[in-house]
């Protein structure tokens, strides 16, 4: 994962496109709430951010406003394994409404970044069908992050056979 942290780091476009996001203290604290195993929720939304530039920039998409808002997919600032007191509902239905939310506060949003952060995760919030392409780029490229932080972790994991339920999970998604 660091090399491609570095290689994420050196891209200069892509840095200068996210740097204000990168800067702010509230984001910051991302790199303090784990995502996936050992992953951080910075690192991970920073490299859903890059792909999801990469992937937008190769398609003659909004290559900005995906990047921008893959950064921000997941600013809620909590441990989603721990039950949280006034969160009501479960974490993967409700953190993008939370993301959405700390965003805003923070950055001024456009449409398209607002519909990105907040239908990330569908097909799992089933009723928040992503009206464009961008959003569906970053759905994909959560679902991708997610797989390959898991996996990467289940190779080094004593706790396998447990873990494969949530690999499974997200390959059935990745086939819809």
């Amino acid at each position: 994962m660091e090399e491609l942290l570095d290689k994420i780091y050196e891209d200069k476009e892509f840095i200068n496109i996210i740097n204000d996001i990168l800067k702010n203290e509230t984001v910051q604290e991302m790199k303090n709430y784990k995502q996936h195993y050992d992953t951080s929720c910075f690192d991970h939304c920073l490299i859903a951010s890059y792909y999801c530039y990469k992937a937008c920039k190769k398609r003659n998409l909004d290559y900005i406003s995906c990047a921008r808002a893959a950064m921000l997919h997941d600013l809620f600032l909590y441990d989603w394994r721990k039950r949280q007191d006034g969160r009501k509902g479960l974490h993967a239905f409700t953190h993008p409404n939370t993301a959405y939310e700390n965003a805003s506060k923070l950055f001024d949003l456009n449409e398209k970044e607002k519909d990105i952060i907040i239908k990330h995760m569908w097909p799992v919030t089933f009723f928040s069908f992503p009206k464009y392409r961008e959003s569906f780029i970053l759905t994909l490229v959560d679902k991708h992050c997610a797989l390959s932080e898991s996996i990467y972790q289940l190779q080094y994991s004593k706790k396998r056979i447990s873990h494969f339920a949530y690999v499974f999970l997200g390959l059935l998604i990745l086939k819809i």
